[in-house]
């Protein structure tokens, strides 16, 4: 019997157990399709660091002796969707089973399992072999709670998984240090660069280019900083324990003109094509406590983005597709500014941000929660043109893990499933976190005309408009009751402005 094995463009797993050994029976298939790259506008860079990836990891496979059939994006043969390629290689190549791993895409699970169904083929799906849990262990956990709260989850798999436990208690006496995971950069310490590889994506760019694919954003190679193999993603994950990760804790949710990146570690997007493993990425982190017993918070703080966030927000989506991408519980209809696609806006934050996006196809998770989201939000922009938009423009942008991020905690769409409360605030706390309000053309003194600072006139706007959905919200208590201060006459003048602002969105 010979067996076709899938691999998809998001499962560059060489330590798969698929690879264990050189089968003569089996054929391994990867493709570039227009179906996929077409979802959404995207980034330059996500298809070039994507497909580049892929083709990497196929050449790795064929030089370990396995048959590889890859299919590039302008290859004659091409159907450009899974099923019209898995039937061409199946009648060509005379398969009887087929056999894929487990998708992180609820479509594509839905695709696969219809291809098997209306085929006469034998087969059917097995692990990925790369989450901790399975994607419906979160819906089995939650079954009996009121409520779906991460932290919950995640002391659940610290012990389950044994990870920052001693003795079935937390190393260090504390669950959680976030509240040591929120300071301020006025500049130091200095973040170390990571070393980036280089790569000449000219051939690879006038491909994707000839295939009609439509893609924004800067995709020069000097702009193009992404591993694009295990051997690189390793190197890139040294480099952050030797000299990030003891600051990272404390400045997670800094941003600054200064420096893009600051001390994340930018693992994203090899975690979430799977050239490492969630569990390598923790050990090796954890790893650094030895030595740096004092690190706690920061090691903590790391390990409860991977182990606690990154699990919870996959198994949010596996739990409520598809209807999920439906959610728009505040009924926000208002499109995109055209300047989501340039920067060329006068509010310094969001241009920053925009810019650096549109760049380097990157922008660590205040930046999009805090920074674009919260004025998405409070302007009433369609929810699912934002999802759209985030998950076309960051490169480790998969729907599994930006929908819950973005429809969820950033827009708040989903009406309270993934987050307790809306993630808004006024630009209070973006002076607080970054040095985006010096130089910006709106100010932060004056109150509700054309030269203050949108952040506070959109955010009072939204408390007010928007307060039947919270006043039974405890989290909500105090923004309401900074809100009942404030006299009559401001609330007019807010809601006046709000409305200015809204319907001139185009020229902020």
């Amino acid at each position: 019997m010979r067996q076709l094995r899938l691999i998809l463009g998001d499962q560059l797993n060489l330590n798969h157990s698929w690879f264990n050994a050189i089968e003569s029976d089996v054929v391994y298939i990867m493709m570039e399709v227009k179906s996929e790259a077409s979802r959404s506008p995207q980034h330059a860079q996500k298809i070039l660091g994507t497909f580049a990836a892929m083709r990497f990891f196929s050449k790795t496979l064929t030089d370990q002796g396995h048959h590889v059939e890859y299919v590039d994006i302008n290859a004659s043969a091409n159907h450009h969707s899974f099923c019209g390629n898995l039937e061409h290689f199946c009648y060509k190549l005379a398969i009887k089973e087929f056999i894929w791993q487990e998708p992180d895409s609820w479509y594509v699970d839905q695709e696969l399992n219809g291809f098997l169904d209306r085929s006469e083929l034998s087969g059917g799906s097995v692990p990925s072999e790369h989450f901790y849990e399975e994607r419906g262990a979160l819906a089995f956990f939650m079954e009996q709670k009121k409520s779906w709260k991460m932290e919950n989850w995640y002391r659940h798999l610290r012990l389950k998984h044994d990870v920052l436990m001693s003795e079935s208690k937390p190393v260090g006496g504390a669950w959680n240090f976030d509240k040591e995971n929120r300071k301020n950069w006025r500049g130091e310490p200095t973040p170390r660069s990571l070393r980036r590889p280089k790569h000449d994506h000219t051939k690879l760019w006038g491909e994707i280019v000839e295939s009609g694919i439509t893609t924004f954003g800067n995709p020069t190679s000097e702009a193009f900083q992404w591993p694009l193999s295990r051997e690189e993603s390793l190197v890139m994950l040294k480099d952050f324990c030797s000299a990030n990760i003891r600051f990272f804790g404390d400045y997670q949710d800094a941003m600054s003109v200064k420096h893009q990146t600051l001390f994340h570690s930018l693992l994203s997007f090899s975690l979430n094509l799977k050239m490492i493993s969630p569990q390598e990425v923790i050990n090796t982190v954890v790893q650094e406590l030895v030595e740096d017993r004092e690190n706690i918070a920061s090691i903590e703080g790391f390990v409860r983005q991977v182990l606690g966030w990154r699990e919870y927000i996959r198994g949010i989506y596996w739990a409520k597709m598809p209807d999920y991408l439906k959610s728009n519980h505040f009924l926000f209809g208002r499109e995109l500014p055209s300047w989501f696609w340039t920067g060329d806006v006068g509010m310094n934050c969001l241009s920053t941000t925009i810019k650096q996006s549109l760049n380097t196809a990157y922008a660590h998770h205040i930046q999009r929660l805090m920074i674009v989201g919260n004025f998405s939000l409070l302007a009433g922009l369609n929810p699912h043109d934002v999802h759209h938009w985030y998950l076309g423009i960051y490169i480790d942008a998969l729907e599994w893990v930006e929908a819950p991020n973005t429809i969820g905690m950033s827009q708040y769409a989903d009406g309270g499933v993934l987050a307790t409360k809306p993630y808004v605030s006024s630009s209070a706390y973006i002076n607080r976190m970054s040095d985006y309000c010096k130089g910006c053309q709106y100010s932060r003194k004056e109150k509700h005309n054309a030269k203050s600072c949108p952040f506070d006139t959109l955010y009072w706007d939204f408390l007010s408009s928007q307060r039947r959905f919270f006043d039974k919200n405890p989290r909500m208590a105090m923004m309401l009751k900074n809100l009942d201060r404030k006299s009559d006459e401001e609330k007019s003048l807010i809601a006046n402005h709000a409305k200015v602002l809204r319907e001139g969105i185009e020229e902020l």
